[in-house]
């Protein structure tokens, strides 16, 4: 680990800055973030983890380490080990040796690895955790409170990112959704009217065709709608070319 001059400490939490307007995927910024911080805070390894909102498990989404070991450590619950300590109590928490700490859950990979000292920070946006940032080094080291709080910065502003990215993904799976039942609702009408249906027998049949053909509702409802918009246009130009034959 190495002293962190303050323009690199700049430059790390402009580049995070930058994403959190930008429009990459999430996988991006996450790697991004890892890369950055990995690089001012002199890291062996640095890695990226998120909670699960269903399992309430916290998981490695992004790291810059390249063995597969690592990679793949098995998620950890809320309150477990070091990372699951950390994400608990929305604190920051430094271990000086891991290979030697009883509650890092994973020493045999850290001996292989060659990881030593851990800095694990919480992810945290309006005082809810989200995940964690851990950084390590490859001898043992004392973190101080400059690296500390600098790895913070770094993670309050990774965590606005995040939190940004993955809002904007939930509005537009939302108002995909809502758009599909506009359709589906209004295919749906049309075949009510057309075959004379009740509502709920005209879902039943959407839903028929939707799985015989294993389509999705929303595929179905579109074909539905095109074909009875393209029956008006067609009734449209029959009933003009009558009324200039009558005349």
């Amino acid at each position: 680990m190495q002293n962190i001059p303050f323009p690199e400490q700049i430059k790390a939490l402009s580049k995070i800055s930058k994403a959190i307007v930008s429009d990459l995927y999430l996988e991006d910024i996450l790697r991004l973030i890892v890369t950055v911080t990995a690089e001012v805070m002199g890291s062996n390894i640095c890695s990226l983890m998120l909670i699960d909102e269903k399992t309430r498990e916290l998981t490695i989404r992004a790291t810059q380490s390249v063995s597969e070991e690592y990679n793949k450590k098995p998620s950890l619950k809320i309150g477990e080990g070091i990372a699951g300590k950390v994400a608990s109590q929305n604190k920051p928490m430094a271990v000086y040796d891991v290979v030697k700490e009883k509650e890092y859950k994973y020493q045999d990979i850290a001996k292989k690895e060659g990881l030593r000292s851990l800095l694990c920070v919480p992810l945290s946006v309006k005082g809810k955790v989200i995940g964690v940032i851990n950084c390590y080094t490859s001898s043992p080291h004392d973190f101080t409170e400059t690296e500390i709080e600098m790895l913070t910065a770094i993670a309050n502003q990774a965590a606005v990112a995040i939190e940004n990215t993955e809002l904007i993904v939930k509005s537009k799976v939302i108002a995909e959704e809502l758009e599909s039942r506009k359709i589906t609702e209004r295919a749906k009408g049309i075949l009510m009217r057309d075959e004379h249906l009740t509502e709920e027998e005209a879902y039943l049949k959407l839903r028929k065709y939707s799985m015989d053909r294993r389509k999705t509702m929303r595929e179905v409802s579109d074909a539905i709608i095109l074909a009875s918009d393209m029956k008006n246009i067609c009734d449209t130009k029959k009933s003009r070319a009558n009324k200039v034959k009558d005349s």
